[in-house]
């Protein structure tokens, strides 16, 4: 017998019949039990299913069907399967969040006790997102709720991506009914947490980017953004939105502008394609100054140590370029920006810092800054980076306009 008892035989029956028989229907049962006989009180259920020898392992999908909706689903559905109920589910309370908090912080002491559960929680989570069609509005809303708590309470390690992925399933943006998911959790998550806390979600969810995809077709358009959102109360979301928007425009206007620099395009086409930027994109003339300034000074090729030849560099890049600047330096107001801006270029690079007197010289005499302009800037200019120096610097200059002036 004692062979017997070594041999493989016996024991490869016992571990048949270790592997008990696939029973979801049991389990939740068993927990459905538990929520009944202790009223819904949360913490007591939290306490009876530690100390229950339940099967979560096997079961944790099951376990988060009877959270979320009281009882097990039917397969690849929200129904419910037949078996016992429990009335105290995510589903069945108020769509307020005093109403669902208590179930996310039940859920989260369970995930402490077993962090494995929370690969079931995304399980779950993903089905009932891609299946939101299959709710009622108002169950809909506390889901929503319900996600937006979660990431409030930093429920243990639930992704942002396993929220945000599913939901853009085709035909459920289609219906707006991911619009208006979006939009409940935007606006529950940001009574706790600020828009840049969101902004973090969103990029881990890999959605910061894409956010007018939560839109259907006829919406999907910047407008269509600021309008939804405005409407709902969440204009910071709209302003970064718009502010977004606006620094990729200046991106692309840049990136363009770079290339036709290098390629020393025409002066006229490169005017041509500023003009259309500036018209489709709606960017102020201060922006555009500023940039044609950079993409212009970037644009020349440096030496190391040639004081000289730098100086020779620049001037001609100016020089060469004149028009351009000419162009869009339509006013005494952004002559004076883009004198700050040479300004702080100078101030900020030791090998321009003497060249400042030169480079003004130089758009002086290519029409690109007005005499007026530099009086102004040289009497009350207000940006005080390195000003002292370079007043000094431009007086010989100042003085010669000054002349003129008289002799005139």
């Amino acid at each position: 017998s004692f062979y017997l008892l070594c041999s493989g035989t016996r024991i490869k029956t016992r571990k048949r019949n270790i592997a008990a028989p696939l029973d979801p229907a049991a389990f939740a049962d068993a927990v459905v039990q538990i929520y009944l006989d202790n009223a819904g009180d949360l913490e007591l259920v939290a306490k009876n299913l530690e100390s229950s020898d339940l099967n979560f392992s096997r079961y944790g999908d099951t376990f988060f069907e009877v959270v979320f909706t009281g009882g097990r689903t039917q397969p690849g559905t929200i129904k419910p399967d037949e078996g016992e109920r429990h009335p105290y589910s995510v589903i069945e309370c108020e769509a307020k969040r005093e109403a669902i908090l208590p179930s996310v912080i039940y859920i989260q002491k369970i995930l402490r006790r077993r962090p494995f559960l929370i690969k079931n929680l995304e399980n779950v989570m993903r089905r009932f997102l891609q299946s939101l069609e299959l709710f009622e509005d108002n169950e809909r809303k506390k889901l929503a709720i319900f996600t937006a708590l979660a990431f409030s309470q930093k429920l243990s390690g639930l992704p942002p991506e396993t929220v945000f992925q599913p939901l853009l399933k085709d035909n459920l943006v289609v219906k707006g009914l991911v619009l208006s998911f979006i939009t409940d959790f935007f606006k529950e998550y940001l009574v706790d947490n600020s828009l840049d806390d969101l902004i973090s979600i969103l990029k881990r969810g890999k959605m910061e980017d894409n956010l007018l995809d939560f839109f259907p077709s006829a919406k999907r358009s910047p407008e269509g953004f600021s309008e939804h959102f405005t409407k709902e109360g969440l204009v910071p979301l709209v302003e970064y939105n718009e502010k977004k928007i606006f620094e990729v425009k200046l991106k692309d206007m840049k990136s363009a502008l770079t290339t036709q620099i290098a390629e020393e395009s025409d002066i006229s086409e490169v005017i041509e394609n500023v003009k259309q930027r500036v018209k489709d994109a709606k960017l102020p003339d201060i922006e555009v100054v500023r940039i044609l300034w950079d993409v212009i000074m970037d644009a020349v090729q440096w030496s190391g140590k040639n004081q000289q030849q730098n100086a020779n560099s620049a001037l001609r890049q100016v020089k060469t370029w004149a028009k351009l600047l000419n162009s869009f330096c339509s006013s005494g107001k952004l002559e004076l920006e883009l004198m700050y801006k040479v300004q702080m270029q100078c101030y900020e690079d030791a090998k321009l810092m003497k060249l400042f007197p030169e480079i003004v010289k130089s758009l002086y005499d290519q029409d690109v800054l007005a005499e007026d302009t530099i009086l102004y800037w040289f009497r009350k200019g207000s940006n005080p980076k390195g000003r002292q120096t370079f007043v000094k610097a431009l007086e010989p200059f100042v003085k010669w306009l000054e002349e003129a002036e008289e002799e005139e």
